[in-house]
Formats: structure tokens, sequence, C-alpha cells
């Protein structure tokens, strides 16, 4: 029943990533010469103001959170607790994901922020409901470098957002005290080099990262054309520069997002390492009816743990096929473990 499945995984839960078009003109922000060398994780770490972690309280939280889960899986066994600071597992992050340029690639760039906003707190009230017990933080999860059509004048076919844009993400998540997450498609660059270029933003104890296997074409393959992959090493030298950065900065730990929605999008999952400093959140990124988003889930992020869990719901594509249905919280909340983490596309 496998094979099957990864096809119709293939076929049918494409993310619907259409970036702004190159009329758009987005600005490139830094160049990779303007590249800082990673922050070493050895770096002398700077002292907190956040009480220590509660051991007891994050391991019967993560209990919970496994939802009666029998497989010996989960709750996830390896691993460090968390610095102090740690937003997982104590509370749900719901974020809204997309592009300020384009109202095609997510709720965040479709309506004007205002709106988009209200509408936010309206999903947070409603997943408050459906669970009590663990607080609701919201977020906007922004695409700060964006897989294109079009090779540029680098060949790499991806746009950097001008950091103006950036900042303007951060004015607006400022107005409901949400999390920021930049979030990175590197086509045919990589993360090594885009991921410095947003060392400022990341220094800021609110704004968090998300790296997309989609868009990583290590084939030189043009983005859009096939999935992409990211292996464990990519996902470690993120994890080590977010560490450097805590380490050095004095902040509550990062959390990483790691977009995935088959099997070859990650490779080695068992070599991801583990950081008190850096939080990993593997994100199924899956559309399509409730049927094959509880497959990809299944066999991809339940049957492969990492550390914590996410789940990607789409206001259009998720209905586009019979019963035309998103899940709604309850229903997602029904899943073994429940995931820590929401975005809405």
């Amino acid at each position: 029943m496998l094979a099957p499945l990864l096809l119709a995984s293939l076929s049918l839960f494409t993310h619907c990533s259409e970036g702004p078009k190159k009329s758009d003109k987005p600005t490139v922000s830094g160049t990779p010469a303007e590249a800082a060398a990673a922050a070493p994780a050895d770096t002398i770490s700077k002292k907190t103001d956040f009480p220590p972690i509660d051991k007891k309280l994050y391991d019967s939280i993560n209990v919970r959170h496994a939802n009666g889960d029998t497989s010996g899986k989960w709750p996830v066994k390896k691993g460090p607790y968390p610095l102090p600071g740690a937003v997982l597992p104590f509370k749900r992050v719901i974020a809204y994901y997309g592009n300020l340029y384009s109202k095609k690639m997510g709720i965040l760039g479709e309506l004007p922020p205002n709106e988009m906003l209200a509408k936010l707190k309206g999903e947070v009230k409603h997943w408050e409901k459906a669970d009590p017990k663990t607080p609701v933080q919201p977020a906007l999860h922004y695409i700060c470098v964006v897989a294109q059509g079009d090779a540029g004048k680098d060949g790499k076919y991806r746009y950097r957002m001008p950091f103006k844009q950036i900042d303007s993400v951060l004015t607006i998540a400022k107005k409901i005290n949400a999390l920021v997450f930049l979030d990175v498609q590197v086509a045919l660059s990589n993360i090594q080099t885009e991921l410095p270029l947003l060392e400022k933003y990341l220094s800021m104890p609110h704004v968090h990262f998300g790296m997309d296997p989609e868009f990583s074409m290590k084939d030189g393959s043009k983005p859009g054309k096939k999935i992409g992959t990211y292996d464990a090493a990519d996902i470690n030298y993120v994890s080590g520069y977010l560490a450097g950065l805590v380490k050095k900065n004095g902040l509550p730990p990062k959390m990483l997002v790691v977009h995935r929605f088959t099997k070859k999008m990650v490779t080695n999952t068992p070599g991801i390492k583990l950081r008190p400093e850096v939080q990993v959140i593997m994100d199924m990124d899956g559309w399509g009816e409730p049927e094959l988003k509880a497959g990809t889930w299944r066999y991809f992020i339940k049957n492969e743990p990492v550390q914590f869990t996410g789940y990607k719901l789409f206001y259009k594509n998720d209905i586009k096929k019979a019963p035309h249905h998103m899940l709604t919280p309850e229903e997602v909340l029904k899943y073994k473990p429940q995931p820590n983490y929401i975005q809405y596309q």
C-alpha cells in the first residue's frame, strides 16, 4: 500500500508556492560575500533572564501530546532538555504563511494586514477552545527567499526579499505579539549561503527559521520541475548556526521548521542532531483530502520521529477534491502525536 500512497503524494501534495513575478522586482538583500561565517556551536553562552525549564512539566506535556500513541516512538526520548525560554511544548504555535508580494503564496500576503491578523486571531481562539490545556502562540511565517522560474543575474533561480519587507512583517507581527519565522527556498543556491544573510534578524529573540527541501535543487534542476531535498547534514548545519546565535546573544531556543511531504525530501533523519538551543519541527507540508494527508503524516512524520511535529492546512488546496473539507483543529488533535506547530497557507 505504501507505493501507491507515495505516488499520490507526489502528484497531489505539491506545494502551492507560486512566487512573486519578475515584474514585482523584489530587491536582493546581501550577497554571499557579505555572509558571515557560521556562529560556532561552542560559543561562550551569554546569561539569559528566563526561568529554568520545569523538566517534569516538559515531560508530562510531551506525553500528553503523544495522545496515547502506542508505537513507542512518541514522545521522542532522545535529545536534551531545551534551554530556558523554550516555546515548545509549553505552547502550540499557530502560524500564517506567505509573502507580502504575492496573494497566491499564502494567507499572509493574500489579505490586507489588519484583516489577516483578525483572521489569525480567530484561528487562535479556535485552537484554544479545541485544546484548553495548551496555550496558543500566534506567528507569521514569511518566505524571505523565494524560488523562481527566472534564473536571475546569478543563475540561482531565487529572489531574496528586501530587508524593508522583513521589517514590515516584524511590524505587523508586533500588533498581536506574534512570533516571526523566516523561511528560505534556496533553489540553485544553498542553505550555507542564504542563512548567514539573515543573522541580524535571527539574533532577535522572537524570530525563528524555516527551511524548505522542496526547492533545494541539489542536482541543478529548475525549481518546480521536481521535488528537492535536504540531508541531515544540512539541517545540522542550520541548527548549529542557530545554536551559536542563541549562545552568543543569550536568546531563548530557536524553533527550526523543516517542511516535508515525501521521504526523499529529508534524507538520513536518524542523523539529525538535537541541541538544547534549537527545537526541530518536522512540518507535514502536504495538501489534499483528509485521507491522503493522514497517510503522509503517518509515513513521513509519525514513523520518522525527530523532535517536534508540525501540520500544514491549506485554505484552498485542501478543499479541491472530495470531500472538499479542510480539517478542523478538533480533527487534527486526533492525530498521534498531536502537532506542536500549525501552519495555514
